[in-house]
């Protein structure tokens, strides 16, 4: 617990606007808890400073002059950068928001997220936890169907449980704290409960338990 408490999470802002990333500097800046460790304009600069700045968590604006977002995801996740990239955008269509998840962006937030909102975000995100704003959630739903096989099997009252806690935002190592199973244990559960549904990640599977009523 102290150790959590003790941790400083760095991050690197990718905007095109100057006066949201040196908000977001200043907002984070502010709290001990954080560090901003640099700052792109666009998503070809932002993949090159994490690369050098190894932070913990990106802040992706997508659509920027000289490279969006949505391909820096996916060229950070095809390098296996250790980062956890949260969107922070103003844009929740469906040509967005599904693009963003599926290259690899650990969750979705929209810029009118209240301060305490976004830096619960940022310390869920640099846990791997995923985060989606209910606007984007809804989105998502709307957009994220399998209708065909095998994407209509039934999970089992287990893997029931263990997306309900991860549509909560719990890390696998809570998952298994709170259901008395290893970690392990709860990869195989979340590879099962992928597989049923049709999800390619974490978060395409709370949307989809969302959309066909098995969670909420």
């Amino acid at each position: 617990m102290t150790e959590d408490r003790a941790r400083v999470i760095t991050l690197v802002v990718v905007d095109d606007h100057p006066v949201v990333r040196d908000g977001l500097r200043g907002m984070f800046d502010s709290d001990p808890g954080f560090r901003v460790l640099g700052e792109a304009s666009n998503g070809v600069a932002g993949v090159d400073l994490v690369a050098r700045l190894d932070p913990d968590v990106v802040l992706m604006d997508l659509r920027m002059p000289g490279g969006g977002g949505v391909p820096a995801i996916a060229e950070l996740a095809g390098r296996g950068a250790r980062s956890k990239v949260l969107v922070l955008t103003t844009y929740d269509t469906d040509s967005d928001t599904l693009p963003a998840i599926e290259a690899g962006a650990t969750g979705y937030l929209l810029k009118d997220a209240p301060r305490d909102e976004l830096f619960t975000a940022v310390r869920a995100a640099a846990d791997g936890r995923t985060v989606l704003s209910p606007a984007v959630a809804s989105r998502l739903v709307s957009r994220v169907r399998t209708p065909s096989a095998p994407g209509n099997e039934s999970l089992s009252a287990r893997e029931r449980e263990v997306l309900e806690l991860v549509a909560k935002g719990t890390s696998n190592r809570e998952i298994a704290a709170e259901l008395f199973i290893s970690e392990a244990t709860v990869k195989t559960h979340l590879t099962h409960v992928f597989a049923k549904l049709g999800a390619k990640d974490r978060a395409a599977a709370v949307a989809i338990g969302y959309d066909r009523g098995i969670l909420g």
